[in-house]
């Protein structure tokens, strides 16, 4: 009997090397990740000792004994953070509930602001065909979603129903005959099904009822803002859009006022999308979309919305204006039980399509070898890990003056912490003069991977000059601008930055720092955010526990800008920008840099999975804040110099973040005031 080539291949060598090898890996892995928690283990361990051996500990029993008693209601106030937290938190909550009543029903028109924008005439007569499955809809969630569609502004609707519903929900179709009749004018369709085959096919039999030149997907319980398709229409006479979604929300019960969440999205952000359907509705797309990318497919039933929101914006971005975002409230996601705006639990499958919805896409842009996990934000939240390409030297530069302390923290921590074994050390040297630094450079030295290159810089101090002479001398394929006030904290820091940052598509990748005491110094970085009006730090100051908003600190995304405190860029990517802009001595340099990579069509990422330390400005002091007047003014100057060089790019608005927050907070804070809806 012949023997098949696959069972040749596993008696071979090299079928047995590979298993080898790959076990090895996976063993290392597991080394590593054992290593680090006996260290954190070891360092509790210790503390605990201390404390339980003190004599405060001791004499505190008493309290401790209140304590036990109220615990549960402080540790639910504490994951806010600080008093001063907890403060912004309230006041943030008292303009939600505002914004809740001015993004509900207040924002519908009425009287001459209806009648406005009933008479707009658009040079495009566009069709829209909502598809929606009905499966055992209730009765009054399918009266107000139908009415939702009749009652829009716009009127180029085509609304196309497949019926999953059993015998007994039979009186589903004697309801969409009644509002079919009401039209009067065809532009409702109804198709009841033999049977129940699955949203994905459900959906996919509401295709063959449309005849749009846009589709558009809503679900049977939910309700559209009246003027949505005309926020389309309104963006459609301005751009060639292939993909249109907007801004939503969830609500309970049987008044959309009752908000739970408003989810006000970013503009179109590919690896936000990777790590969550944050576009979900509403949503519409040409029909020539679908003709390439197929229709929903049922392998992927409960997350079948993102897998076909991954392939027709792939597919859009290379048309027109692509994806097209328009940042309003016009969708209103209906939670109830059983339903997964309520609970993703309640559709725990939905998790495993999700990943595989991701896990095709990536395949399909030629990635292999990644893997993918649930965040603590929420089960379809991912962390995606991208298999390294190769294992390029990286160097690490580090512009430094005196500060010995923190020099050798930094450095030590990087030796000692670090798990990926190609990188050099580019240490650049200006002006120092002490024996203390001078000594501990002699010390370093010896170490083959560390290089001290005296940038010979006899001026007043410029960031930006000491950059580009670092990155001159290193050697290495990819760049980490490191601040000599840091200390890692992440073993894999390296590779979690160098799994992005080997992307074509993308530029600097930026990692998350901590203050000492735990709290976000950086998470990425918001043009236009700040007194300045240049640009700041999201999610400034929350303390480590915190999900961020709508669970941005627990996912890599793609930002405007991230901070040259520690940006990772390939060497190529830094030289074809043309490095740091030496007009920016101190300030915005980074941001500066960042949007001149943006300019050249690449993305910026933040991940929050390479975690470090940083000492903010301990070796200069802040430039903001500093009382020292010449500080001041210096940082003043760059900030205009800023202000006009990207006036434009400022005037658009950050892509990242959407104009319904305040330039004013980090925090994702609402404005109090939404943009007009009639246009």
């Amino acid at each position: 009997m012949p023997v098949s080539r696959e069972t040749d291949r596993e008696k071979s060598p090299e079928y047995y090397r590979e298993l080898y090898e790959k076990e090895l890996k996976k063993n290392e892995k597991l080394i590593e990740e054992l290593a680090d928690l006996e260290a954190e283990h070891a360092e509790l361990k210790r503390k605990t000792d201390l404390l339980k051996n003190s004599f405060l500990f001791r004499a505190s029993k008493p309290l401790r004994n209140i304590w036990a008693k109220f615990k549960h209601t402080v540790i639910r106030v504490k994951r806010y953070g600080s008093v001063k937290e907890i403060i912004r938190k309230l006041k943030s909550k008292k303009i939600e509930r505002s914004a809740c009543k001015l993004h509900g029903s207040l924002s519908f028109p009425t009287g001459e602001e209806l009648e406005q924008a009933k008479k707009r005439k658009f040079s495009k007569g566009h069709i829209f065909s909502i598809l929606v499955p009905l499966y055992n809809t209730d009765e009054t969630f399918l009266r107000q979603f139908i009415e939702s569609v009749t009652d829009q502004v716009y009127e180029g609707w085509q609304l196309c129903l497949a019926d999953g519903s059993d015998e007994e929900h039979a009186g589903v179709g004697s309801i969409v005959r009644e509002y079919m009749e009401k039209d009067g004018r065809g532009r409702i369709r109804y198709k009841k099904l033999e049977k129940n085959e699955g949203i994905s096919k459900n959906t996919n039999a509401c295709f063959e009822l449309a005849d749009g030149d846009f589709y558009a997907l809503m679900d049977h319980d939910d309700i559209l803002h009246p003027m949505a398709l005309y926020e389309f229409m309104c963006l459609l006479e301005k751009k060639d859009a292939w993909y249109i979604y907007s801004d939503e929300a969830t609500f309970r019960g049987s008044s959309i006022d009752n908000m739970i969440t408003l989810h006000f999205k970013p503009d179109f952000a590919p690896d936000n999308l990777r790590a969550n359907n944050y576009i979900c509705h509403f949503s519409a797309f040409r029909k020539e979309l679908v003709d390439v990318v197929g229709r929903f497919r049922s392998e992927c039933d409960g997350s079948q919305d993102h897998d076909l929101i991954l392939r027709l914006t792939g597919e859009a971005v290379s048309h027109g204006d692509g994806v097209c975002h328009v940042p309003k409230i016009l969708y209103y996601w209906r939670s109830h039980a059983g339903s997964t705006a309520a609970d993703i639990n309640a559709k725990a499958y939905a998790i495993d399509a999700a990943k595989r919805a991701v896990s095709s896409y990536l395949r399909s842009l030629g990635f292999e070898d990644f893997e993918i996990e649930s965040t603590r934000a929420f089960a379809t939240i991912f962390r995606i890990r991208y298999a390294l390409e190769a294992k390029p030297l990286v160097s690490i530069i580090i512009p430094n003056h005196e500060h010995r302390e923190d020099l050798e923290r930094c450095i030590s921590s990087i030796v000692e912490r670090t798990s990926y074994d190609n990188y050099e050390i580019v240490v650049v040297e200006n002006n120092s003069t002490s024996e203390e630094i001078r000594s501990y450079y002699a010390q370093i030295n010896e170490r083959e991977n560390v290089t001290i290159a005296d940038c010979g810089m006899r001026d007043s101090f410029n960031f930006s000059k000491l950059v580009n002479a670092g990155a001159e001398v290193a050697n290495g394929e990819y760049l980490i601008l490191l601040n000599n006030d840091t200390q890692v904290i992440t073993r894999n820091w390296i590779e979690e930055l160098l799994m992005y940052a080997q992307r074509k598509d993308v530029g600097a990748v930026g990692c998350k720092l901590f203050y000492g005491d735990y709290t976000v110094q950086h998470a990425g970085i918001v043009i236009g955010l700040g007194a300045h009006r240049t640009a700041g730090h999201t999610h400034y100051r929350l303390s480590k526990e915190n999900l961020g908003y709508m669970g941005r600190l627990c996912y890599a995304q793609d930002v405007s800008a991230v901070t040259g405190a520690c940006l990772m860029v390939s060497k190529e990517d830094f030289k074809g920008a043309g490095g740091f802009d030496e007009e920016f001595a101190v300030a915005l340099n980074d941001v500066d840099f960042c949007l001149r990579l943006r300019e050249k069509g690449l993305l910026n990422v933040f991940t929050p999975f390479a975690e470090l330390f940083h000492y903010e400005s301990a070796s200069r002091g802040s430039d903001v804040e500093d009382a020292e007047r010449e500080k001041a003014e210096r940082y003043d100057r760059e900030a205009e110099l800023f202000r006009e060089k990207w006036k434009d790019v400022l005037a658009a608005g950050d892509p990242y973040y959407n104009p319904n927050f305040s330039l004013d907070h980090s925090n994702y804070t609402l404005k109090v005031s939404p943009a007009p809806m009639v246009q």
